[in-house]
């Protein structure tokens, strides 16, 4: 029996180099894997709990997908699909809503972070029902397709235990001799990449210190590249790679002898112009062919949507 993984990527904004790295990368690999079978979908209607600007989800929608077929995702190997064309995926939310207790939803990280906020006061002002049961939600979106394994951020693992519940739950009863879910189980990736960013801390669009990964083209990325922040140090004066997140980016995109070479050449006293330089050569050479692939799919979007819709045939069956 195949293994079932199942990814999903909520569509509020545009990717980065540092989703391409810690995500998107190592996400398409584990997908060729033999005896896994992938599912990866497009969560538009949990991007509704966060975001309520609807043409800013739609072109996350079409910018996401064609990131992830650009950069080698097989809609063949892998059931890749829009959350909101699979009717049965909020008609199981329904039924699994029946039964799980209000408790439960009440020690939800997010629903209790809000609270938080609000002590003092109203204690559920600008609480949702949607973020109340967005764990549910994402309880359906992995049993649905009996996934055993769903990787996650640490800060995700609570919803996956939600899920584990709510489905205990279900099978104990309603299963008789043949529960109807498989109980997930978080994936934690403990070394998943963390790009740092311009100034060095964690790349992330609240910091605003991303790195485009395709939009803006060749252009954007050399323009990022020369604002990322290194030390006073002048040509010609040794520097110290391992207290560099140049050098860290650099690492994510060269090979074992490239990272040896850059080391040794800074050390020699490389000037971090020129190091910004072999940096960008580095990480076109890896982005430039998918974005060549990207820019197709953006101009022939219909191409997008059926491949989705494809999709969406699959994981309906």
């Amino acid at each position: 029996m195949s293994l079932r993984v199942l990814t999903g990527i909520t569509t509020t904004g545009t990717p980065h180099l540092g989703n391409f790295v810690g995500a998107i990368r190592p996400a398409i690999e584990a997908s060729r894997r033999p005896g896994v079978e992938s599912f990866l979908f497009l969560a538009d209607y949990h991007a509704l709990v966060k975001c309520d600007e609807p043409a800013r989800v739609e072109r996350s929608r079409l910018e996401l997908a064609a990131t992830w077929l650009a950069c080698g995702l097989d809609p063949e190997r892998v059931t890749f699909y829009r959350q909101s064309d699979i009717p049965e995926i909020p008609e199981l939310t329904w039924l699994l809503t029946c039964v799980t207790p209000k408790g439960l939803m009440n020690r939800a990280h997010a629903y209790k972070a809000a609270t938080d906020a609000n002590a003092g006061g109203e204690i559920d002002n600008g609480v949702t029902m949607g973020l109340y049961c967005y764990p549910i939600l994402m309880a359906a979106d992995i049993l649905m397709f009996n996934a055993h394994q769903v990787p996650v951020g640490k800060d995700q693992v609570q919803h996956i235990e939600m899920a584990r519940d709510i489905a205990q739950r279900f099978n104990h009863m309603f299963g008789g001799d043949r529960p109807p879910f498989v109980l997930p189980e978080a994936v934690v990736e403990e070394d998943t990449a963390l790009l740092p960013g311009l100034d060095g801390r964690k790349m992330s669009k609240s910091y605003d210190n991303t790195i485009p990964l395709f939009e803006g083209g060749a252009k954007a990325l050399t323009h990022a590249i020369a604002r990322i922040v290194t030390d006073s140090r002048l040509p010609g004066e040794p520097k110290d790679p391992d207290g560099s997140h140049l050098v860290t980016l650099f690492d994510a995109f060269a090979d074992a002898g490239e990272r040896a070479a850059f080391r040794e050449d800074l050390r020699a006293g490389l000037a971090w112009g020129e190091a910004k330089q072999r940096l960008n050569a580095a990480i076109e050479r890896e982005i430039g062919p998918l974005r060549q692939r990207y820019d197709e799919l953006m101009a022939h979007p219909q191409r997008i949507e059926d491949l989705l819709q494809a999709g969406a045939g699959k994981a309906r069956a």
